[in-house]
């Protein structure tokens, strides 16, 4: 995608400045939105906010005809690190126990009407009861003044996400659960499996990426989002779904279909959200807006901006693809040639979260690589966001909450060149 110059003034720079620019609020998917766009797209964008619109009024309503008026609101559920309680790394006999057996009767109950799950769950603990929320409190623990991470409803916030390895997680383990399981409890793991593909399915974007959270619940949460490989891991699950191998040669030959198209469109989507500038194909933002491709900041301190991680994730993702079309190719190549551009040398990220001079950069000769976690679209350099929406070319500007609380450095991409070394030797 090429960039366009309206959000280039965030990144204009100010030679030596502490602040270099203020985040604004990603966008909406809306009808007044969908009204501009070209005319052969509407339809099919209307009719996917419609049906947003539906899948959430029914979850709603499902929840609510659990509740008896008067009568008191079970508490919420248990927070926990989802893909933390739902392991995916033990030995295949494993998923054949009563522990993994007990997990999976959780997962079941707190798959929402629409077929989703909510994320931050501790699936190793009590099934959901009648009437208690399918979300656990996922609110900011840190809000800030107009902060972009506000639900509209308090009581309604990621109930249906791919955030946090969520939705993603649950389905793969149903699915080795059930291959393991009795006849009895297989059918219910299989059919709440398959909700999930649909689920997935319903949530995808028209042009192939798919929202933070669905039913949409605006803002950045409405964009496409790359953060926590939202849309690889989907599109990893629906690639193995179309293959019919296990655990998933249970799924209709007409679902695997489905998943086929379904994972072809995100790739096209992952192609196409490729930041172009000066005519190069560079990286790619944690997020980029659904309707017009560019990327949009997500929390306060995560500004508009080309990501490091997230883009050696894709490339990642990039390189697994056999018999990878011309197209492909040319985007792994660009987006290894704008790791390497951008890499830190001879500095390490050190300091503890309880140093009162904060976690900083120091000099070491001969250290590994670093990559920031954001760089400027307009000029490849780093570039730092606050709580309070400013953004910031030197890490030393932030609050020291902020520089102590996030992970502004990283040797990870590292990951994506090693991966490329054999790939390019294939390809």
């Amino acid at each position: 995608m090429s960039y366009q110059p309206l959000l280039l003034a965030l990144f204009a720079l100010t030679l030596n400045a502490s602040v270099i620019g203020t985040s604004k609020p990603a966008d909406s998917i809306t009808a007044e939105r969908i009204a501009q766009l070209p005319a052969a797209e509407r339809a099919a964008w209307t009719a996917y906010l419609e049906s947003s619109q539906q899948q959430m009024q029914a979850d709603r309503a499902a929840l609510a005809a659990e509740r008896t008026p008067n009568a008191s609101i079970p508490a919420l559920p248990k927070e926990g690190r989802a893909a933390s309680s739902i392991p995916l790394d033990r030995p295949t006999a494993w998923y054949s126990s009563a522990q993994a057996q007990h997990i999976a009767d959780v997962v079941v109950s707190f798959q929402t009407p629409a077929g989703g799950w909510s994320k931050n769950l501790d699936m190793s603990g009590d099934l959901r009861t009648r009437g208690q929320s399918y979300a656990p409190d996922n609110l900011n623990k840190h809000p800030s003044p107009g902060d972009f991470d506000t639900p509209r409803d308090p009581a309604w916030n990621y109930v249906g996400t791919l955030d946090n390895d969520a939705t993603t997680t649950e389905l793969i383990f149903l699915a080795r659960v059930a291959e393991a399981a009795p006849a009895a409890p297989a059918a219910a793991y299989r059919a709440s499996f398959l909700k999930g593909i649909h689920y997935l399915l319903s949530a995808q974007f028209p042009n192939g990426g798919w929202p933070q959270v669905w039913p949409l619940e605006g803002g950045y949460h409405d964009a496409i989002t790359y953060n926590d490989n939202a849309v690889t891991h989907a599109a990893e699950l629906m690639t193995a779904v179309a293959s019919g191998v296990q655990p998933y040669s249970f799924v209709p030959a007409a679902q695997r279909r489905e998943a086929s198209l379904s994972a072809n469109r995100a790739l096209d989507c992952i192609l196409n959200t490729q930041v172009v500038v000066n005519g190069r194909r560079t990286a790619w933002a944690q997020q980029h807006d659904a309707l017009i491709l560019q990327p949009v900041a997500g929390r306060n301190y995560e500004p508009a901006s080309l990501s490091s991680g997230e883009s050696a994730d894709l490339l990642r993702y990039l390189m697994r693809i056999p018999n990878p079309s011309p197209k492909v190719i040319a985007s792994v190549e660009a987006g290894v040639a704008w790791l390497r551009s951008v890499a830190i040398e001879g500095q390490v990220w050190t300091g503890t979260r309880g140093d009162p001079a904060g976690r900083h950069l120091e000099p070491h000769p001969g250290a590994s690589p670093l990559w920031a976690r954001f760089y400027s679209i307009t000029t490849n350099k780093p570039v730092f966001g606050d709580r309070d929406k400013t953004i910031h070319d030197d890490v030393a500007d932030i609050s020291l909450e902020r520089r102590n609380g996030y992970a502004w450095f990283s040797s990870a991409p590292q990951q994506a060149l090693d991966a490329y070394s054999v790939w390019r030797k294939q390809h």
